[in-house]
């Protein structure tokens, strides 16, 4: 159990945050640890809305602790830094994703994966080295370690920028991991969510083919005009998913929703590859045959380590990536989180925490 930072911690701070899994959220006072030598203190100016907020705030995958202030799309500008710190100085534009500490001892945390350290922190509702409980970003300031800052060049805004820390690194990662960053691939992405529109614009930028795969028609003018995809699928028009067999050298797969995977495999080459990223809450029935009749790999990705994650947002500001965001207001956020949960956001929202934020 974590201990609450008021027991430890001095520098009073001020969010929104969910009191019970009835995930309401309302104005909540709260501390920060002071600067570390090591540590970064900087404003929040933005916040992404990530469905895990939705999920953690009302306990949808149990473990979630109260009061919980969410949030892992951070980002702001720096205020104040520890003595040692080497890569930051104050009025640099910073952002904090899904991670706020790891063992740094680990096989992975020595490979740069520190997401899958088995000692991960994570930004929100997690315990901390010091024993206290992390608090997200939706809040008026944070501190945290050096290592799981990234830097923002001047080049991108910030409020469309928030995404990519989450969004952008779990669509990035596995097109860099399973090589399907090489140009005149042809990659499917399914769903055109907060995940999906961020895929089709990085697929894009490596040079694939990209085709959208969904089940709503409403959404192909969008993803074809809008987004860039290059041609877009009915995944419930058995013709449409006919004629695309065996054409697609893989399949990043961002939907949360219970839904078939054996449609999805059929539109694979041999030795084609299907990517989970989105986080279905009940199992997926995964048939074998077709596995075994093409080579094919169903895989997952998580997020991504630090330098990965630095490495993205560069890559993100050399081909003018940003997410497709609606700016709210804090005072906004149950009725966005109560739109989220309809899929009702294009397609990601980011709350303007420097402009609407104000303590009570």
């Amino acid at each position: 159990m974590g201990m609450s930072a008021e027991e430890v911690h001095a520098v009073k701070a001020f969010g929104w945050a969910a009191k019970d899994q009835s995930g309401l959220l309302s104005p909540f006072h709260f501390s920060r640890r002071d600067t570390g030598e090591e540590d970064v203190r900087f404003k929040i100016l933005y916040c992404g809305i990530c469905h895990t907020d939705l999920h953690r705030i009302k306990n949808e995958w149990g473990g979630s602790k109260y009061p919980l202030v969410p949030g892992h799309e951070i980002v702001g500008v720096v205020t104040e830094v520890g003595a040692k710190v080497q890569k930051f100085k104050v009025e640099d534009r910073v952002g904090v994703g899904c991670l706020v500490g790891a063992c740094h001892s680990c096989d992975n945390c020595s490979n740069n994966l520190e997401n899958y350290c088995p000692k991960k922190i994570l930004t929100y509702n997690a315990t901390y080295h010091d024993g206290t409980t992390t608090y997200g970003g939706y809040s008026d300031h944070m501190v945290a370690n050096e290592h799981y800052l990234v830097r923002i060049p001047n080049n991108l805004p910030l409020d469309d920028d928030a995404p990519l820390l989450c969004a952008g690194i779990t669509v990035y990662s596995p097109l860099k991991f399973f090589q399907l960053d090489k140009p005149g691939l042809h990659v499917g992405v399914v769903g055109l969510g907060g995940l999906g529109h961020v895929g089709v614009k990085f697929a894009k930028a490596f040079g694939a083919k990209v085709t959208v795969i969904s089940t709503s028609p409403n959404k192909k003018e969008e993803a074809i005009e809008r987004l860039g995809a290059d041609s877009f699928l009915v995944s419930r028009d058995p013709d449409q998913m006919q004629a695309a067999m065996g054409t697609m050298d893989g399949i990043l797969d961002t939907v949360s929703a219970v839904h078939p995977l054996l449609p999805l495999l059929g539109l694979l080459k041999s030795h084609g590859k299907l990517i989970m990223v989105g986080a279905p809450d009940k199992p997926l029935e995964l048939p074998v045959f077709p596995l075994l009749m093409g080579k094919k790999m169903v895989a997952g990705s998580g997020i991504g380590g630090m330098k990965e994650t630095q490495e993205m947002v560069d890559f993100a500001a050399k081909h003018d990536i940003t997410a497709d965001i609606e700016v709210i207001p804090i005072d906004y956020v149950n009725t966005a989180m109560e739109r989220l949960a309809k899929a009702d956001v294009r397609y990601r929202f980011v709350i303007d925490v420097a402009n609407t934020l104000k303590a009570a």
